[in-house]
């Protein structure tokens, strides 16, 4: 009997990397990561449907911060605008 291990999706561990640092970066670069996020994350829950992959929770994660990632650069590029004038 061969015993296989479970691994987290490759996409899973980019997505969820991404939703972090779209908190760390300014407006426009948050909000690439962001999508960055929701693109592997979107990716990473199909993934986890296959036998031996896991990252489907994971995945949820990332594309929950990724929308609070949005927000996020949303809020940043509205103070970025006011502290101009």
């Amino acid at each position: 009997m061969e015993s296989s291990k479970t691994s987290f999706s490759i996409a899973s561990i980019v997505a969820i990397i991404a939703a972090i640092l779209s908190f760390k970066f300014g407006a426009i670069l948050g909000l690439i990561m962001a999508a960055v996020a929701f693109i592997f994350g979107a990716l990473g829950i199909i993934l986890a449907l296959v036998p031996n992959t896991r990252g489907g929770g994971l995945s949820i994660l990332a594309v929950i911060l990724s929308f609070v990632g949005v927000i996020a650069a949303i809020v940043k590029a509205v103070i970025w605008i006011f502290s101009l004038g």
